[in-house]
């Protein structure tokens, strides 16, 4: 299994592993426009039939260990999680203008930030160990922003989650095409996306009556506030995650 340092290690301990489990990893090589990129699935081997699937999109800084352990943390209840590659096989950032940077690039081209969680899909998706009919996508930071943009795709999804997302309003909305249930997890002390932004958001999916979509927000939090580090908020993370887990129960069970 993949060795995950000790604050990756507690997010991972925060879920019981079931008895019997086998939880199976594996670096998977694909492909977007000829541009190699190298995720990262885990599922319970023990656990038999097509399961629920989750593709889990990374931060600003790459596929590094954080959302392997969120995969992992997925696995031990039951779905094959998905880590994407978003940026290409060895493009990960440990610098903070680096990692802006990179990410600048795609929120200056949503059609290739969303072609990129398409990639990724679709890499699941004919995976025979998932049900093609219930797969979900989440992200964190960037990701959430990456993966609210492909659910606007109207791709079949059974549902779309971000954590302190980096929300970005369309005006005109741009909501018509989104399949299953949205949620949208965010800091309340988050400077860079504003309450405004949230708002905005907000009204663009109210423009769908039907749409079933909530926003949470968590008092205190940060932009990041589930990373380990400087953000952390224990309390938001313990509750975000709870929300996650409700979230997706339903979400598949429908």
């Amino acid at each position: 299994m993949t060795n995950l340092s000790d604050n990756h290690q507690r997010l991972l301990d925060g879920v019981p592993l079931p008895a019997g489990a086998d939880i199976a990893e594996a670096t998977v090589a694909y492909e977007h426009d000829g541009q190699p990129l190298e995720g990262y699935a885990a599922h319970d081997a023990a656990v038999g039939g097509p399961k629920p699937a989750v593709v889990v999109v990374h931060d600003w800084t790459g596929l590094r260990e954080y959302p392997k352990a969120r995969a992992q943390m997925l696995a031990r209840l039951g779905y094959y999680a998905f880590a994407a590659d978003l940026y290409g096989t060895g493009r990960r950032f440990d610098n903070p203008g680096d990692a802006a940077a990179e990410a600048g690039k795609y929120y200056g081209d949503l059609p290739l930030l969303r072609a990129r969680v398409r990639a990724a899909y679709d890499q699941v998706a004919q995976n025979p160990a998932v049900d093609p009919d219930r797969i979900a996508v989440i992200g964190y930071c960037f990701g959430g922003a990456a993966a609210l943009e492909f659910a606007r795709t109207g791709a079949p999804l059974a549902g779309t989650a971000t954590f302190h997302g980096g929300l970005i309003p369309h005006d005109p909305p741009e909501v018509g095409a989104i399949t299953g249930s949205v949620l949208v997890l965010h800091g309340g002390a988050d400077p860079y996306v504003t309450d405004e932004t949230v708002v905005a958001v907000e009204n663009e999916l109210r423009t769908r009556p039907e749409l079933d979509w909530q926003v949470t927000v968590y008092s205190g939090a940060v932009h990041g506030f589930t990373l380990p580090g400087e953000a952390y908020h224990p309390a938001a993370d313990r509750r975000s995650w709870r929300e996650l887990v409700a979230f997706l129960g339903e979400a598949f069970s429908r």
